[in-house]
């Protein structure tokens, strides 16, 4: 089939010049060779080549040409031959791709900064929409982001990076696709453009991740995901990624870094709000064996199990050390970290899921309850009390009833209006039955008395 502008055309060779293009090249190898005579001669072997489709010979001619380009140090000329040898006409992609991928290697031989940046844009330039070189120009452009990010331009660099999709790219390893995409996550994290970094991410399937050869990517990825979700609060997220990485090979043998990833798991495990999903994971980590090597954790979350009320006091007494400040045998995570901001926003909300925890215990132990004996029980003012009781009822956590004159709570729960209707309908069937079978026996008596009378 053909493409756009013939570039898809499949060219028959009619002329074989390789024992001719071999003998130039030969010739112009030999010391004395003036560099204009050499580049006239080859330019017009290359046509001859081009002309009868001989692909293979006039790969090797472009190739020459720049690498005598190359070798003379002018820089220019070499951009000059790349831009005019890829617009000749009918020109063969074979010999351009050949040529494209040699003065790919150049790049990082370059005297400096400036010439760096001009052959990458030359090289840059007339790759675009050219879909049998696509994997060089998405090469060249991450070098462009990389010296981008160097100078400190990171909303350029990641600019430049985010055009590439390279998902697309048939040709492309998939091991060097997702390396590309995992480049572009970080550098739009490191742009603070998160969404953006979440759209990015969810071109990568995880089921690629289940090879023990890419164990690298695939903690790399999870590291990303983690930076993503801490932004946004996502805790319980957070604490499946962690889980994604207790259970990587390269982690799981390793017993600091999987005691360090099962203590992350546990963590933002419990600074998840609570609903179904997170209690059945709590229930889950709670059975991992390696708990057994960080019994700190492992009674940690045993409390938030365990439906008894745990006081914030006894807690930071026991757990406060090692959390926030770390012990020799167990360093702190960071996720509690008393001298960051984050750190001590997330211990705030720590305190929080322990109240609702403990809310959570009285309304299954009490009916009705009062403000007052709540608060105590909890350690809070009535109106702290107020405040927490009011969320979580809005999040549909717990339901209660306020009696503020009173100043009594109710936790009973009103009965499901189709329940309800479901228990008077068995009523009345009840009911009916009943009915029907003491008609029944009265006319059996009255047939008998009659019978009798009789």
């Amino acid at each position: 089939m053909a493409g756009t502008g013939g570039e898809s055309e499949v060219v028959k060779m009619e002329v074989d010049y390789s024992a001719e293009v071999k003998r130039l090249i030969s010739d112009c190898e030999m010391e004395g060779t003036v560099l204009s005579e050499a580049l006239e001669k080859l330019l017009a072997m290359e046509k001859l080549t081009r002309t009868a489709g001989d692909a293979n010979s006039t790969g090797h001619i472009l190739v020459f040409i720049m690498k005598i380009c190359f070798g003379s140090g002018d820089w220019p000329l070499l951009n000059e031959h790349i831009v005019m040898l890829t617009k000749r006409r009918s020109q063969l992609k074979q010999a351009v791709t050949k040529m494209i991928q040699e003065a790919c290697t150049y790049v990082e031989q370059t005297p400096d900064l400036n010439t760096k940046l001009k052959l990458i844009d030359t090289l840059r330039t007339v790759t675009e929409g050219k879909i049998y070189v696509e994997v060089e120009r998405a090469r060249l452009t991450r070098r462009l982001a990389q010296i981008q990010e160097e100078q400190g331009n990171i909303s350029e660099a990641a600019k430049i990076l985010q055009d590439q999709q390279v998902e697309t790219f048939g040709s492309m390893e998939k091991r060097e696709k997702v390396e590309f995409i995992l480049e572009q996550m970080r550098l739009c994290l490191a742009n603070h453009d998160y969404v953006r970094t979440q759209i990015i991410s969810k071109k990568i399937s995880v089921r690629f991740f289940d090879t023990e050869s890419v164990q690298d990517l695939k903690l790399k990825y999870y590291q990303l995901m983690i930076t993503l979700g801490e932004h946004e609060d996502a805790f319980l997220t957070i604490s499946r990624h962690y889980q994604a990485v207790f259970d990587t090979p390269l982690v799981r043998d390793d017993p600091a870094k999987r005691q360090e990833a099962l203590r992350n798991v546990v963590l933002y495990l419990l600074l998840a709000p609570y609903d179904n999903e997170q209690n059945d994971l709590v229930q889950r980590v709670s059975q991992n064996k390696t708990l057994e090597e960080i019994p700190t954790y492992r009674t940690l979350l045993q409390q938030f199990i365990t439906m008894e009320l745990t006081g914030w006091n006894s807690l930071c007494e026991h757990f406060d050390t090692e959390l926030r400040h770390g012990v020799p045998d167990a360093p702190a995570t960071g996720v509690f970290s008393h001298d960051t901001e984050s750190g001590n926003q997330r211990w705030k909300m720590f305190h929080r899921r322990v109240i609702e925890h403990n809310i959570r215990v009285i309304a299954t132990y009490y009916a009705r309850i009062g403000f007052s004996r709540m608060a105590e029980l909890l350690n809070l003012t009535e109106n702290e009390v107020e405040e927490h009781l009011s969320c979580m009822v809005v999040n549909k956590t717990v339901f209660a009833r306020t009696d503020r004159p009173g100043g009594v709570i109710s936790f009973l729960t009103p009965q499901d209006p189709s329940q309800t209707l479901n228990v008077w309908s068995h009523n009345i069937d009840s009911l009916m039955a009943l009915v029907n079978k003491t008609t029944h026996l009265v006319t059996k008596e009255e047939m008998v008395h009659s019978k009798c009378m009789h």
